[in-house]
């Protein structure tokens, strides 16, 4: 049963974070907010809401190794699976924004986070704001250099929301917010009787079987891309998403309830191994193929995340 609580749960998590993206956008247009803002503002944050959701409902329910494991097993499953599996498929072409913005800042987070929790075993109400505002402060700085370099708004944003009705957007949020819900709920419950039923602990289930869930959508529509040799989610969406995570579902979290490690796996492993796949993207962008993820290279990202998933597992049994 505890498995039914899990599907039903990720089922409503990605509607519910559907409607909440278009409610969202529609809402946008109305205030007149350019297309480059909503991509890279709104639909970056709603698209965030059902890891934040899953985060906060672990936390409220005195689960605080989900609401970490949650957040650090989607970063490594963002680059491990998704990335590893898209350009194992198909080679991904790597924008020199890259190195220049988006990779340090995911990497400053991801340090930040680690230096945090070994402080104080805590993430508090501070700390948390202080990882929303070098959010602001990103995305300001995104916005400014993308206007001031011409950048297009998102193909990814539909335009036909602009005429959407003042009833379907209320109708959206209500629908998007309930299936959010009770999806996270569903899934937090469900994640804490699998992990009973394995014998494993719950840091084991959030880094692996919940993370993994999560990153479904993105891996589904890489892939689907990929075999039809249309664009595939891109390097910068994935490390747009981790930014995210630490800063707005880390942060957002503990704003409203501290998050405690529990489990010292987690800072004994699992933020290693977050750590080491957002790291060993530099070399693997510029070596050998400047540029270029290619096959090889998402056969070995994939590679190591298998690795990880067994680790993790057998580390917990031992």
């Amino acid at each position: 049963m505890s498995f039914v609580w899990v599907f039903f749960g990720l089922v409503l998590l990605v509607v519910g974070g559907e409607f909440l993206v278009r409610s969202s956008v529609a809402l946008s247009f109305k205030f007149n907010i350019s297309k480059l803002v909503i991509g890279m503002t709104v639909v970056s944050f709603a698209t965030s809401v059902p890891e934040l959701l899953v985060s906060l409902q672990a936390a409220l329910d005195g689960s605080p190794d989900i609401a970490l494991g949650n957040v650090i097993g989607s970063n490594i499953a963002n680059i491990g699976l998704v990335l590893g599996v898209t350009a194992f498929i198909s080679p991904l072409a790597i924008s020199k924004d890259f190195y220049k913005l988006n990779w340090p800042m995911m990497m400053l987070l991801s340090i930040a986070l680690y230096f945090i929790l070994k402080s104080g075993l805590v993430i508090n109400f501070g700390e948390g704001l202080a990882l929303v505002f070098s959010l602001m402060i990103f995305l300001y700085i995104l916005i400014r250099k993308s206007i001031k370099e011409g950048v297009e708004a998102s193909e990814e944003i539909d335009e036909a929301l602009q005429s959407t009705s003042n009833f379907k957007i209320i109708a959206w949020l209500i629908i998007g917010g309930l299936a959010l819900y009770y999806g996270s709920e569903w899934l937090v419950d469900g994640a804490k009787e699998v992990a009973l039923s394995f014998g494993v602990t719950e840091r084991v289930i959030s880094v692996t079987m919940v993370a993994i869930g999560t990153s479904v959508p993105e891996l589904a529509a890489s892939v689907i891309a990929a075999l039809k040799k249309e664009k595939a989610i891109s390097l910068g969406n994935l490390i747009g998403s981790n930014i995210f995570n630490i800063a707005s579902v880390l942060g957002l979290t503990a704003i409203i309830h501290p998050i405690a490690v529990n489990n010292p796996n987690i800072l004994s492993q699992d933020i290693f191994w977050m750590l080491g796949f957002a790291a060993i993207l530099l070399p693997l962008a510029f070596l050998p193929k400047k540029l270029t993820l290619g096959r090889w290279k998402g056969m070995l990202i994939l590679a190591s995340y298998i690795v990880f998933v067994y680790v993790t597992f057998l580390g917990d049994k031992i």
